[in-house]
């Protein structure tokens, strides 16, 4: 038999070449698209499983039917990849930072019913100005830890925000305008036929010419504010840039200035009794005032019958009508540190809603009755009439205790405020029993001098004064839940969730890597949380151990659904105290009164309105916190402005890829070490333990590591500082020495 040759068996089968037997799975497919580092198409498909013609077409096949099937996308230049991953070129949109304070992108286009992955932008040494929020760029995709990816941008591409707030300024002759965007430090050419009469310094609201340009963009103003005093400008910036409503309609204020004092009849008398209000020295709206004896039953030795009265908005602000929906739109009062953004027109908020001193008003009111232990025995509520007897500072009561009496506060020593502490005293044991989550939140204060011009940053000062009134408010707070549960009552309960399992976590990951221990076994609750806080106090860790347990925490929030508050410890828990300045309190009186039949025509909302009002009020609460915070730090560069160059002391609250966030020790302001200005190392991010670390010298920054700092940069239209690490090879000697004095101490910090 005739032996066929190589050659003519080729060409029997009608190949030049052999093909591979085996065509590859979907699977073995995708594993293809996963570890290929490079752009992966069609091609480069074919030739690592060494396809033949015919199994190529098959390919293009198979191909289309997983992109039909929502199995992979196809990307810029026929680019394959995996629909749940990104290819590694693609067009990117800039958004909103982290937490944390790294820059984050998301796909511009994502076809998986999943979410996209996290991208944090890595700095280009290249690129000198950093992409704004909303920007469309160009970026090559590496995978890094835990699904996310890091991207570095190859270009910008081109696009405009669809407005710019920003700083009208004249320079040169020129009109500009500077962006008060933190992310963006782009300046804008400003149109200049049509400035609308903008002065220097004004702020104004622009948007994009079309058309593309060399060098700076054109701009139109379509909006000026003009500002009048320097001292302004903070909160007014704050107040354009997350939108706040600050102008009530006609009829609101119509219906405000037409408010007179509410009758009498059907209410209980408290106006003899010597209820008193305790806020801030700059307190101008007053919607709590409080009372404490000691209880007189023979079954509750040692226990308190306090009183709680809380300004009846609800009788003046009714379901529906105007005031009620500009309250609702706002949701709360803004309080910034010049001025307010109240949530009622004055004349209410100031007015009949406030509880001035010697003037009747009308009340939702509580009686408390706690035993020895601060637990809850009893409560009842009544819709009552109330004259209060004084109106206290923090300051003068904490005095008056500590045996400085002035003229005020002499006379209400013995029946108001010594019984008051007293029942605070039993408050206390309650809140210990129970393992309040006790973090240190320190707030920052800015002090004006007569001209408006900042006199000091400083951080607040917590009295037993201001302990004593939230205490008491988180009492009447629990009093309303568990009255509105027990009637079966819709309502918006104030909930704090637990951690989640990704943060907590992440959490015993880094406490992990300083020799403590937190042990994923057992039921979570706020003491394991307080155990480690008290163990690190002392330690080089403390500062770090309480951020990171902060940051662990969720979002409180307004919902219908009670999963109890996790930070206080609470099975149950809504806002009740404060109707002047949130309108969630408000919903709480009106449900309250429903309870008391005290008013048929107060319609009872669903649960499903509920609901969405309370995901409406927890959006509200955000804005005013980032309005709030956004005044604050603009305040603080203007304090800052002239200190450049001197050096501070500080420690790190935040670490990011791009560098290290310091909060400065006496002031609390926040600023940035950028990374790049850390030059003795190379310096990588390592997330889940929360540092950086260098490459060569193994040198490490940590959350609370301490540093000293040189301000290198305060931006007035933005709020941001900007710092540079100052001596730090002494500051690293001196952490070194520290960290092992405090081993050397204590055995005990290694784990619970």
């Amino acid at each position: 038999m005739k032996r066929l040759s190589k050659k003519s068996t080729n060409k029997k089968n009608g190949n030049k070449k052999p093909g591979n037997k085996h065509f590859p799975t979907n699977q073995e497919i995708l594993e293809f698209l996963k570890n290929s580092s490079g752009r992966v198409g069609k091609k480069e498909i074919a030739r690592a499983f060494k396809l033949d013609s015919k199994q190529k077409l098959t390919l293009k096949k198979i191909l289309s039917e997983m992109k039909l099937n929502g199995i992979i996308g196809k990307g810029r230049k026929r680019q394959i990849y995996e629909l749940d991953t990104l290819p590694t070129v693609t067009i990117l949109k800039v958004i909103e930072p982290d937490k944390d304070g790294d820059l984050m992108a998301s796909p511009e286009t994502w076809e998986s019913n999943k979410f996209p992955p996290k991208i944090y932008l890595v700095p280009n040494k290249v690129r000198t100005n950093t992409p704004g929020f909303g920007e469309r760029i160009l970026a090559r995709l590496t995978p890094a830890e835990n699904g996310t990816y890091e991207a570095r941008i190859i270009r910008s591409l081109a696009t405009a925000p669809k407005q710019i707030l920003g700083i009208f300024e004249i320079i040169d002759g020129k009109n500009r305008i500077r962006s008060i965007d933190r992310r963006s430090k782009s300046d804008f050419i400003a149109e200049t036929p049509n400035t609308l009469d903008a002065k220097h310094g004004d702020i104004v609201r622009a948007v994009p010419l079309p058309g593309k340009t060399l060098g700076l963009r054109k701009v139109r103003i379509i909006e000026c504010f003009k500002v009048d005093k320097v001292k302004k400008n903070p909160s007014l910036i704050a107040i354009l840039d997350n939108d706040l409503p600050t102008k009530f309609s006609d009829e609101a204020i119509r219906q405000a200035s037409k408010a007179t004092s509410a009758p009498t009849n059907g209410r209980v008398d408290l106006r003899n009794i010597p209820l008193v209000t305790i806020d801030g020295t700059d307190a101008r709206d007053f919607d709590d005032a409080v009372w404490a004896e000691m209880d007189t039953d023979k079954h509750n030795m040692n226990g308190w019958h306090l009183l709680v009265a809380i300004a009846d908005v609800a009788w003046y602000v009714r379901p529906g009508d105007a005031l009620d929906k500009n309250a609702y739109e706002r949701g709360n009062s803004v309080y910034f540190p010049d001025q307010v953004v109240p949530m009622l027109p004055e004349a209410l908020s100031n007015g009949w809603c406030s509880l001035n001193p010697k003037e009747d008003r009308p009340c939702i009111a509580v009686h408390l009755w706690i035993d020895s232990e601060g637990n809850l025995k009893n409560h009842q509520f009544c819709r009552g009439i109330m004259r209060s007897h004084a109106r206290l500072n923090y300051i003068q009561v904490q005095e008056a205790r500590n045996g400085n009496c002035d003229k005020i506060t002499r006379p209400l020593l013995e029946t108001v405020i010594k019984p008051l502490f007293g029942a605070y005293d039993s408050l206390l044991k309650n809140r210990k029993k129970r393992g309040v989550l006790e973090l240190e939140t320190p707030e920052r204060k800015v002090q004006f001098e007569n001209n408006g011009e900042v006199r000091d940053i400083s951080i607040s000062k917590r009295l037993d004064s201001h302990k004593l009134i939230e205490e008491i408010m988180i009492l009447a707070n629990v009093a309303a839940a568990k009255t509105l549960e027990k009637n079966k009552m819709h309502c918006l309960y104030r909930v704090h969730d637990e951690p989640s399992k990704e943060k907590l976590e992440n959490l015993r990951k880094v406490l992990k890597s300083v020799k403590f221990s937190f042990d994923r076994g057992g039921i979570l609750s706020t003491k394991r949380f307080n155990q480690v806080l008290k163990l690190s106090k002392g330690s080089p860790y403390a500062e770090m151990i309480n951020v990171i347990i902060l940051r662990s925490q969720s979002k409180a929030i307004y919902t219908t659904k009670n999963l109890g508050h996790f930070g206080l410890a609470l099975n149950q828990y809504i806002h009740f105290t404060s109707p002047i300045r949130r309108y969630a309190d408000l919903l709480t009186h009106r449900a309250l009164i429903n309870t008391m039949e005290l008013n048929k025509n107060i319609l009872e909302d669903d649960e499903q309105n509920l609901e969405r009002k309370g995901e409406h009020l927890s959006f509200t609460e955000r804005r005013a916190t980032e309005a709030e915070r956004d005044s604050i730090d603009r305040f603080t560069a203007h304090f800052f402005a002239e200190q450049i160059g001197e050096i501070f002391q500080g420690y790190i609250n935040g670490i990011t890829r791009f560098g290290l966030f310091i909060t400065l020790k006496g002031t609390g302001a926040d600023g940035l070490v950028p990374i790049r200005t850390i030059t003795n190392d190379y310096y990588y991010h390592e997330e889940t333990l929360q540092m950086l670390k260098g490459k060569k010298t193994g040198h490490e920054f940590r959350l609370g590591d301490e540093v000293n700092v040189r301000l290198v940069e305060a931006s007035q239209h933005t709020g941001g500082l900007v710092f540079n690490l100052n001596d730090m090879k002494k500051s690293r000697q001196k952490s070194k020495s520290k960290i092992k004095k405090f081993k050397l101490r204590s055995k005990e910090y290694k784990s619970l």
